[in-house]
């Protein structure tokens, strides 16, 4: 699969070199400053921070509701981020497929949100009790790999404040006729998040219980590191499991029933079922099972039309307000 995507990606990236990237067509008729992020996040700050901006256009590569851990680029993907000006992506594993993309383009300016977070970027950690991924296990054994950091930056809303303000200043470096709109939007912006930080502290605060146990997924490490909050876990935030062991709901049915939490955490798209399992096997039966959003494969229609980056977090945190009683 990867040397497909190798090969197709050289096949765009030749295409653009004769036909329009370089000295060719222009593929930014009108003279705009062409915006792609990945997901909705980025899409989401960069339509605040460019707010009544002109001859500025923000789109988003991820815009059907595809998953950001399975998504590969199309021909018609890779052409669209060969002739964009500004290219912002997360920078985990997920993107692994974004320096073959950009091979031997001096155009795009492209921002990595993990190198823009530098010390704050934390590396993915594996909690007591969480099933170890398979897949990873065996590329490990294969080959000596860097540090893997945790890509879920966009899920601490600390992490949204200082992005946007580091977005921003990159923009106006680009574009420094729209800089000082952009320094007031962006100003607007983190007052907001600033705002909706402060609700999550208080709540999360005032709470009866300050643990998570999540039968999934967990991409949430920069919220819980955020508000103090304990969790356990099935999967990392990026595993490819999907099947619980055995050890893996024994350990976390037991936790349910030492703790006696109120409720058991799922993620977007989970069918829940082993959060089922883990309470039927608990001596906990009234747990009830809650679902955070993660924003991974939120579609761009439903940022432009308002539910956007601080509704679903607004949302996360009635949720939290509910799951710690």
């Amino acid at each position: 699969m990867r040397k497909f995507i190798s090969v197709i990606l050289a096949a765009v990236l030749a295409l653009c070199a004769l036909g329009g990237c370089s000295g060719g067509k222009d593929p930014n008729p009108g003279g705009k400053l062409k915006i792609l992020t990945t997901i909705a996040p980025q899409y989401d700050w960069l339509k605040n921070i460019t707010k009544g901006a002109k001859n500025v256009a923000v789109d988003m590569l991820l815009s059907n509701g595809i998953d950001l851990h399975s998504f590969q680029p199309s021909t018609d993907d890779i052409y669209q981020i060969t002739s964009c000006d500004v290219f912002i992506y997360t920078g985990g594993e997920s993107d692994s497929w974004v320096n073959n993309a950009l091979k031997n383009n001096k155009k795009v300016l492209a921002i990595n949100l993990l190198d823009l977070l530098g010390d704050k970027a934390k590396q993915e950690v594996a909690v007591e009790g969480m099933q170890e991924d398979k897949h990873k296990k065996s590329k490990k054994e294969n080959q000596d790999e860097a540090p893997e950091y945790d890509e879920h930056v966009w899920l601490s809303i600390k992490n949204a404040e200082f992005l946007t303000e580091k977005l921003s200043g990159k923009l106006s470096e680009k574009d420094s006729d729209n800089k000082e709109l952009y320094e007031q939007n962006t100003k607007e912006y983190i007052k907001k998040l600033q705002t909706l930080d402060a609700e999550f502290t208080d709540a999360i605060g005032k709470a009866k219980y300050n643990t998570l146990i999540f039968a999934d997924r967990f991409p949430f490490r920069y919220l819980t590191d955020d508000y103090n909050l304990k969790y356990y876990a099935a999967f990392s935030g990026c595993s490819a499991e999907t099947e619980a062991s055995f050890e893996t709901v024994k350990y976390l049915s037991d936790k349910l029933t030492e703790l006696n939490l109120p409720a058991i955490m799922t993620i977007d798209g989970s069918d829940k079922k082993i959060a089922a399992t883990v309470r039927e096997t608990s001596d906990n039966k009234t747990a009830e099972i809650y679902s955070l959003n993660s924003m991974q494969s939120m579609r761009k229609s439903n940022v432009d039309r308002g539910n956007d980056y601080i509704e679903v977090m607004e949302y996360n945190l009635n949720v939290l307000k509910k799951a710690l009683g």
